[in-house]
């Protein structure tokens, strides 16, 4: 059954690859003179389609939800604007595509090494011969395996307070919505993409299953973010993130400050959170944001920026303070020494 539904996915996103490239695409390269790029770009076009697919089947199901059952009732949407933006720049899944087949010859070729000293490749998929071979079974053993990757990047990115700046261009997103998942500063999209594509072809993963396990681990994201008041019960919310379980993780106060350092970093699966003791099963309805951004009496708020471009260059005027103020720490120890 699961082969029958990838496989008529697949023949019916090859279909109008191949008109799209057909009567648009390459008569468009051949009169600008990029005939060069010809089969990289019909590569490619694949996966912009199954972007395009994906953020219209977002909006289809999650608009209506968010209309219907709201976690919070807003006067104006234009905080949600900019994250239509990077949902557009980020589904189309270019960044993806790129790293896992720049990577995909470097891991032919280690794989090629390894076994002309005899060692043996790490095959994931036949862990249990005649089960984990099941294409059901191994597509799941990479989803685990990707989301559990998944979890220590996201706990790290809290950790590491140079990386937070960049991840803070998520979390500085006061208006949660079927839009945010996709709010992440560019260079932490580019080292998110090396990293799992590096994961990915490490444990096997073919560059079919690659684009499914990307588009779904997305749109459940993308639900994740929504702002609708909805959970998965006391069981469900075990087995898979909701969007109360996630939005704890934005909640002011919690899921940056709220443990050491937060709480609820599950991607897809709550189960890690539970077993590293990082979990919060509050389903109150919080404000989301950062509390730096709030004003107190005697400080001034951080801004995070509005726009695009504002929230990439602020992020990184963030690091520079980080990496000064660090720099005079060492100097002053240094000088008590």
């Amino acid at each position: 059954m699961f082969q029958f539904i990838f496989s008529s996915l697949d023949n019916f996103v090859s279909a109008v690859q191949t008109l799209l490239y057909v009567d648009v695409i390459q008569p468009f390269l051949f009169k600008v003179g990029l005939m060069d790029y010809d089969e990289d770009t019909y590569d490619a076009l694949y996966w912009v389609i199954v972007g395009v697919m994906e953020v219209l089947a977002m909006y289809a199901l999650l608009r209506p939800l968010e209309a219907l059952r709201p976690a919070e009732q807003w006067e104006h949407r234009k905080g949600v604007r900019v994250d239509v933006l990077y949902t557009w720049i980020v589904k189309l899944g270019i960044l993806n595509l790129f790293f896992f087949f720049t990577f995909q010859p470097l891991f032919d070729s280690l794989q090629s090494w390894l076994r002309l000293h005899s060692v043996p490749n790490l095959e994931i998929d036949n862990l249990w011969p005649g089960v984990t071979t099941q294409p059901l079974v191994a597509f799941v053993i990479y989803l685990v395996v990707l989301d559990f990757a998944g979890y220590w990047y996201h706990r790290l990115e809290h950790r590491i307070g140079i990386w937070w700046e960049l991840h803070a261009v998520h979390h500085s997103q006061q208006q949660m919505s079927l839009w945010s998942d996709d709010r992440n500063h560019l260079l932490d999209d580019v080292l998110q993409a090396s990293f799992f594509a590096s994961i990915a072809l490490v444990i096997g993963v073919e560059p079919a299953q690659f684009v499914v396990l990307v588009a779904i681990t997305n749109l459940m994201q993308s639900v994740q973010h929504a702002n609708i008041r909805i959970h998965y019960g006391w069981l469900g919310d075990r087995l898979l993130v909701s969007p109360a379980f996630h939005r704890r993780h934005h909640a002011i106060g919690f899921g940056h400050e709220g443990t050491k350092y937060g709480c609820n970093f599950g991607v897809l699966f709550p189960w890690w959170d539970m077993l590293f003791r990082s979990v919060s099963w509050n389903r109150e309805v919080e404000p989301t944001g950062i509390r730096d951004q709030l004003a107190a009496p005697g400080v001034t708020p951080v801004n995070y920026g509005e726009g695009f471009f504002e929230q990439h260059w602020l992020a990184f005027k963030r690091i520079g303070a980080r990496l000064v103020t660090r720099r005079q720490n060492s100097d002053t120890d240094t000088a008590a020494v």
